[in-house]
């Protein structure tokens, strides 16, 4: 099948398990903006996160010999919760590669959904290299959190939402701006609108320093960043795009956009605020793109994918130092 037919059929597998999330406004963000600002929490999703949808769609793909041999997957914590919910909620046995630096909620809260969590040094080891291994060795099923075709299927019914929402609401020319890592939800949510909102145009949002998707898209090849850590968007650190997401990323994509540390925190002190949600630094970069790169966007409406709010008390509490 072609991967919009993957997208659509997800979508199937998907009702009555994934949360359809709302589209929120504020007067105030829209003041800041200088433009109609249309958010779409998926922090409200399950586990927290636009994963839960990936991690149903490819363990819900699955045959039933795949199923009894369980699944492994690598995050820092939102695919990792994702998976490890989805797993339980079919009764299958999952196994988590975590980094030892993620915040202390995403592995604690992966250990309580039911997986195995073993964890790593994202600084000096490879997770791929762990994943593989345990994967030949154990007979799991790797999930990838980004590069696999299932996983972009399911993050890309978020792409079918934003389609349907912004039709009844009237808009039908905008930027769509999503946060990303490896592109699997920008590429899912991009691939979605080709089909179902062609005047709709997806734009990955990254963290300065850790901006490999909008380096990739300007050159034309795939960039890498030089660290593998050291930023607060722990859920959006990946080293490059993936090699399923970034020709469609380049096909379907307008340019990138990369925000401060310090704006990812200021939107997430905003969307408390004004929205009354809870966003992660990663998961606000994309309305800190909104509120502060305003004149890098076209149009009297943009629409923002907030994709997680799985953060630490402390960080949210430095968030919230903005409001003073």
């Amino acid at each position: 099948m072609s991967t919009i037919d993957l997208i659509e059929a997800a979508a199937v597998r998907l009702q009555g398990h994934a949360r359809e999330t709302p589209i929120l406004t504020s007067p105030f963000l829209d003041d800041l903006a200088g433009r109609s600002v249309l958010v779409k929490p998926e922090c409200l999703q399950h586990t927290g996160s636009f994963k839960f949808r990936g991690a149903w769609s490819a363990i819900s793909a699955l045959d039933s010999e795949a199923r009894k041999r369980g699944v492994i997957a690598y995050s820092s914590g939102n695919h990792a919760q994702g998976v490890a919910h989805a797993a339980t909620l079919h009764g299958v046995q999952s196994v988590i590669i975590m980094p030892s630096d993620a915040p202390a909620l995403k592995i604690k809260n992966t250990r309580a959904l039911g997986a195995e969590v073993i964890l790593y040094d994202r600084a000096n080891e490879s997770r791929e290299e762990i994943g593989e291994a345990l994967s030949r060795e154990r007979g799991l099923t790797l999930i990838r959190p980004y590069d696999e075709p299932q996983v972009i299927a399911g993050q890309g019914t978020v792409g079918l939402e934003v389609a349907r929402q912004a039709r009844d609401l009237g808009v039908t020319d905008a930027d769509v701006l999503v946060c990303c890592g490896g592109g699997g939800l920008t590429s899912g949510v991009a691939l979605a609108l080709e089909k179902h909102a062609p005047g709709l145009r997806a734009r990955p949002c990254e963290p300065e320093g850790f901006d490999d998707v909008k380096r990739s898209l300007a050159s034309g090849s795939v960039q890498t960043n030089n660290a593998a850590a050291g930023n607060i968007c722990d859920a959006i650190l990946t080293p490059r795009p993936g090699d399923f997401t970034f020709p469609i990323l380049r096909r379907l994509c307008g340019p990138g956009l990369a925000v401060s540390e310090d704006e990812a925190l200021r939107a997430m002190a905003l969307a408390f605020l004004r929205l009354k949600v809870v966003l992660e630094p990663g998961g606000a970069v994309s309305l800190a793109s909104a509120l502060f790169r305003k004149n890098e966007i076209q149009g009297d409406a943009v629409i923002v994918v907030a994709s997680g709010g799985n953060v630490d008390p402390q960080v949210f509490a430095r968030a919230l130092e903005f409001l003073t």
